[in-house]
């Protein structure tokens, strides 16, 4: 039985800015612990390697209810260096997958229901409100955690709409880096993994500018741990040369974000509307076996190449069996997003069943 979901499907993004959140985690009731955490994350003590990634938690009130309930490492949605709107509704739809979702080249038709295993399709175009309105916000949200939680800052680097190039490209995620440290936050997120402005549709596909931003973003951090979102690599060796270039300047990689699918309705029609939004990320139950061979490569290339980064396991975490698994393959970190919306209980009855962490 799936819960309501924290973010309502059926409501524009702007609606679920203003409204939500929605379900139990309207007024979420406060989960308890005793003791002191016994986890750590980029140097931050956590009490349960937990969270939530960048996407479903919009504002700060999705991040405090997400605090309130267990999720020890909530990502604060990615933002912007300037005021960008969201896709058109629909943002949100479920979609039928027959067991794993293979990466690339797959059809999918959108359904009405959204039942287990919950696989969805999801469409924003990373929107984002501007400075003045996210920075105090994250702010408040940074104070209001908890000892044993973390706040995690997420945002991204956009192109400049007229004229400009690389170098004004570069100097906003620098300008980003400098808006996110004034908010306070001890660790930022910078998305990798979503078709936006690296010369190979998604950043973290091209290794030469990852590397520069990375530098970049980098110089502006100092110390603040750096994480990079980055998304589901067939490539071995691609996987590697990006690693082995961005991989000493930063202090975990989270991965991965969705996997991309071109998706209709029942009748062939184009589900989601707009240009560029045939083909759009899916996540949840069907991608868990993605996340869990990301982690896995990225374990494997961090002995490989003598590096230290620590591994934030995502994708198709909705039970806390799935928890488990990502730990096992080398996760340092686990975050679950659709699973997270629409079962508000998933970081307590993963708490309850992780004896490491209340013993």
């Amino acid at each position: 039985m799936l819960d309501e979901p924290m973010y309502n499907p059926l409501l524009s993004y702007e609606e679920n800015y203003e409204r939500g959140p929605f379900g139990e985690f309207q007024q979420p009731a406060v989960l308890k612990r005793a003791g002191e955490p016994r986890f750590s994350f980029v140097g931050e003590k956590v009490w349960q390697p937990f969270g939530i990634p960048a996407g479903p938690l919009v504002n700060g009130k999705y991040v405090k209810a997400a605090l309130d309930t267990g999720f020890d490492l909530p990502v604060y949605k990615t933002v912007r260096t300037h005021a960008y709107k969201s896709h058109p509704w629909p943002n949100v739809l479920p979609v039928h997958v027959e067991g794993d979702l293979p990466a690339g080249g797959v059809k999918l038709t959108a359904g009405e229901e959204y039942t287990q295993p919950l696989s969805i399709t999801n469409s924003f175009g990373v929107p984002s409100m501007p400075p003045d309105v996210w920075q105090p916000d994250l702010a408040d949200c940074v104070r209001y955690a908890k000892p044993g939680q973390l706040v995690i800052g997420s945002y991204q680097g956009t192109l400049p709409e007229r004229g400009g190039g690389v170098t004004e490209y570069i100097e906003d995620f620098r300008r980003g880096a400098r808006l996110m440290l004034e908010t306070g936050v001890k660790a930022v997120e910078v998305n990798f993994s979503c078709p936006n402005e690296g010369t190979a549709n998604l950043l973290c596909f091209d290794t030469e500018r990852s590397r520069v931003v990375v530098e970049a973003i980098r110089e502006e951090l100092g110390a603040t741990p750096l994480l990079i979102k980055v998304a589901y690599f067939k490539d071995d060796t691609k996987l590697r040369e990006l690693i082995r270039n961005i991989g000493p300047y930063v202090s975990a990689i989270s991965s991965i974000n969705t996997i991309s699918a071109e998706v209709r309705k029942a009748d062939g029609e184009q589900a989601l509307p707009g240009e560029g939004r045939l083909m759009s990320g899916v996540c949840g139950a069907s991608i868990r076996w993605a996340g869990l061979e990301m982690v896995q490569k990225l374990a494997r290339l961090r002995d490989e190449l003598g590096l230290s980064y620590e591994i934030c396991g995502v994708g198709g975490v909705t039970v806390a069996e799935d928890y488990a698994a990502y730990r096992a393959a080398g996760a340092d970190a686990v975050m679950s997003a659709t699973g997270a919306m629409w079962n508000p209980a998933l970081a307590e009855e993963i708490w309850n069943e992780n004896e490491e962490a209340r013993a």
